[in-house]
């Protein structure tokens, strides 16, 4: 699949979704370019974790057609390790003997190596998670599915997985898409953010935003102040009539933490 000559790695159109007599997708179209880190919001209920499943392949849509890259891994919440096998065998669990020697490489790029015969046991859990996304990423997909990966994890620990994904993202080059309930991970991260709503999108905005982008850097950038108060008030966060023009050097959003129930 390509696109203006860019790989396209996620395609769908018109998907609709069912449970009984909930329709949660309806109609939804949707593409993702290898390279590219596609971010999803929306309340709880609304479909953004059955999405991630239909692409994954662990549920078939009712109507609409999803195309995607051959190569699929999803990292969730939580990083559900084998207990039982070491952290190298985790990392390379059905990968052939031949391709296990890359399981270190991909260790060490997340910052664990020399942790290869480490039990899950004895992790952290930002460790753990990073576990779980060398595990992905040693299968070089062309499509990662991200399932709210930090959600469990504290504040700081959560800032730096979020540079750890940005950085290998950026460097290994799959599709990305991102489930979050947190709007300030979602600009941070993503090239695009979405908000799902009533089974449709009712926003996918480009985030045109130099990168690296740090915590700190966009703390009180202007446009990324703008994009995160649009983003919450298409979730209802914040009233429309709400523009919030922060005075020099403050944020002027300091009564949210940006994150969605």
């Amino acid at each position: 699949m390509s696109r203006d000559g860019h790989e396209v790695a996620v395609r769908v159109r018109g998907l609709r979704k069912a449970f009984g007599a909930k329709t949660v997708l309806d109609g939804i179209d949707l593409e993702v370019r290898r390279g590219e880190f596609f971010a999803l919001l929306g309340p709880s209920g609304t479909g953004k974790t059955t999405l991630l499943r239909v692409l994954a392949g662990l549920e078939r849509p009712d109507a609409g057609t999803v195309l995607t890259a051959p190569r699929v891994t999803t990292v969730y919440q939580e990083p559900r390790l084998v207990v039982a096998r070491r952290v190298l065998a985790n990392v390379t669990l059905g990968l052939p003997r031949s391709e296990r020697d890359k399981g270190s490489r991909m260790l060490a790029e997340v910052g664990l190596g020399g942790r290869e015969r480490a039990w899950p046991a004895t992790l952290s859990g930002g460790e753990a998670q990073r576990v779980a996304l060398a595990r992905a990423l040693v299968r070089d997909p062309q499509v990662l599915l991200l399932d709210e990966p930090f959600a469990a994890l504290d504040a700081l620990t959560r800032l730096q997985a979020q540079d750890l994904v940005a950085e290998l993202c950026a460097r290994h080059r799959p599709a990305v898409v991102l489930v979050t309930h947190d709007v300030d991970e979602a600009v941070r991260l993503a090239d695009r953010v979405a908000v799902l709503d009533d089974g449709a999108f009712v926003v996918d905005r480009a985030i045109d935003l130099p990168r690296p982008r740090g915590a700190a850097s966009t703390a009180s950038d202007p446009a990324v102040l703008e994009h995160r108060r649009e983003l919450l008030t298409r979730l209802g966060v914040l009233p429309a009539s709400d523009r919030v023009t922060p005075p020099s050097g403050r944020s002027g959003l300091t009564s949210d933490r940006g994150v969605i129930a």
